[in-house]
């Protein structure tokens, strides 16, 4: 078992992570508040973007495999190296999402928005 350290941008606030813990898992433990709320891997409420590191989250189903690559859902996520996350920071296709709720332009969102009928 590894440990990492894992630094969240903003907030000065920073946590070692094993290799087999989840983030949030760890900040949990750690008394840090992170938003969540299903704990697996379907909703992005505990989504953070990642600005340095690689992490592990083949069970992160609510990431396509671009948005995973740039984007860790802390419930999910588990370092394989020094992290730095920003919480709070979705990717872009819920960003889309949103926008298409508020009635805003959605630039080529395809399907994202659900029919009216």
């Amino acid at each position: 078992m590894t440990e990492y350290t894992v630094e969240f941008v903003g907030t000065g606030e920073t946590i070692e992570v094993a290799d087999t813990e989840t983030v949030l898992g760890s900040c949990i433990e750690a008394g840090i508040a992170q938003e969540y709320s299903c704990r697996v891997g379907m909703c992005l409420a505990c989504s953070a973007e990642i600005v340095e590191g690689e992490v592990t989250q083949p069970a992160a189903r609510g990431l396509t495999d671009e948005e995973a690559e740039e984007y860790a859902l802390t419930c999910m996520a588990r370092p394989q190296s020094d992290l730095k996350l920003d919480r709070g920071k979705y990717p872009p296709s819920i960003e889309d999402e949103e926008a298409t709720a508020a009635g805003g332009d959605t630039d080529g969102a395809d399907g994202a928005a659900a029919d009216d009928d």
